[in-house]
């Protein structure tokens, strides 16, 4: 689902882009008409460009307030991320997050950290 909103998202966002280009060149033909829908073509695929952004957004924020809900949370040593194979068979259910991704940034996280249910 969220791969699929993404790459709609990717395809509005190239469209958008043409149009763009197109711009130029009806300004200086001096078309009305035709500038009028770019403009109008241009706006519709804003507002759902925003729309896709607002639904991937609510994903993220239901996934973020999944893991916070979890009872145990801790940064990951160093050492544990060496060998994440390791924690993950010794901890059942973890579920690591990094700081890099669009979840750990929406989570303000700092550093590496675990999600689970006991704790490790």
């Amino acid at each position: 689902m969220k791969e699929q909103v993404q790459e709609e998202i990717k395809v509005l966002s190239d469209k958008l882009d043409a149009l763009m280009h197109k711009e130029p060149m009806l300004l200086e033909s001096g078309d009305t008409e035709k500038l009028g829908e770019l403009q109008e073509t241009k706006d519709k695929l804003i507002a759902e460009i925003e729309r896709l952004r607002g639904v991937r957004e609510e994903k993220l924020s239901k996934e973020a307030q999944k893991l916070k809900q979890l009872p145990f949370s801790r940064a990951i040593t160093k050492k544990e991320q060496a060998n994440m194979g390791a924690l993950k068979k010794s901890v059942r259910g973890i579920i690591v997050v990094h700081p890099m991704t669009a979840l750990g940034r929406e989570m303000g996280l700092k550093e590496m950290t675990g999600f689970a249910k006991a704790a490790f």
